[in-house]
């Protein structure tokens, strides 16, 4: 009898733990990206002095930017600003004023099918986006007087930007090493670079980035675990700096006196 539940036992889970998996990989776009779209014809609401732009990339395809402005009539540089997995935007819109305080104007920008923006959403795409909000930048300021700057999902893409462009700084945000890596801080037990399409080795890029690089994470991060972002430290030039916030979480950040205070003189 203690055999056939023992035997039984072991069936359940290697089932519970078959079906999970397949629903990771077929699933893994709509477990790990929550975008909000919204009508191309609705209005923003924001603080501040800002302006939007709809930039058609291709047949079915916008990228919608909202850049948003100080009180200066001069500026002294622009921040491309990258942003999570969540939502659009205006979720993250009321961090600019880091920026503008600083008297930087702030360019981000929704990926394809958050807020504003349409079109197929993919890894490619995040690249080749960022790529044209830094062509945009260009036409108006020099490589000196641009700061890429990601925060979670978008680390990875403003890391791989400042390998392939040159920038003033760039900033990360609570980053991650890789996609994969990320999942498998939360289920160890898959074999996650076979299963996640998203792959986003913000690793790779950091070994090509020639500016210097600020990293921002928590000690309480339970999104991206604070020793996977700690994974990327190898890849940092001497000069670069990881700043741990204690007690920190994923979203808080920006909370900290001392996260004001070490971005404030980032950006100098």
């Amino acid at each position: 009898m203690g055999k056939k539940i023992i035997f039984r036992t072991i069936k359940i889970i290697v089932l519970v733990y078959c079906l999970a998996g397949i629903v990771l990989f077929y699933m893994q776009d709509k477990l790990l990206f929550h975008p909000e779209p919204v009508s191309a014809d609705s209005t923003w609401h924001f603080a501040g002095p800002w302006k939007e732009l709809t930039v058609p990339y291709s047949a079915g395809s916008n990228i919608n930017i909202v850049q948003f402005y100080g009180e200066a009539a001069v500026t002294r540089g622009v921040v491309l600003y990258f942003h999570g997995n969540k939502k659009n935007i205006s979720r993250y819109a009321e961090n600019a004023a880091l920026f503008t305080r600083n008297n930087y104007e702030v360019w981000m920008i929704d990926y394809p099918g958050f807020g504003k923006s349409t079109g197929t959403f993919s890894e490619q795409a995040l690249y080749d986006w960022s790529l044209v909000l830094y062509k945009l930048a260009r036409a108006r300021f020099a490589p000196g007087e641009i700061v890429i700057y990601g925060k979670s999902l978008g680390s990875g893409v403003a890391a791989q930007l400042a390998a392939v462009r040159d920038c003033k700084r760039l900033i990360l945000e609570t980053p991650y090493y890789s996609f994969p890596s990320i999942v498998g801080s939360w289920l160890p037990f898959y074999p996650v670079n076979n299963m996640i399409r998203f792959k986003i080795p913000t690793w790779s890029y950091l070994e090509k980035v020639t500016a210097p690089v600020t990293v921002f994470h928590g000690t309480d991060d339970w999104t991206i675990p604070l020793r996977n972002a700690q994974k990327l430290t190898p890849y940092l030039k001497k000069e670069d700096e990881f700043i741990v916030i204690e007690n920190g979480r994923h979203n808080d950040l920006t909370d900290f006196p001392l996260f004001q205070e070490r971005l404030d003189i980032a950006l100098k």
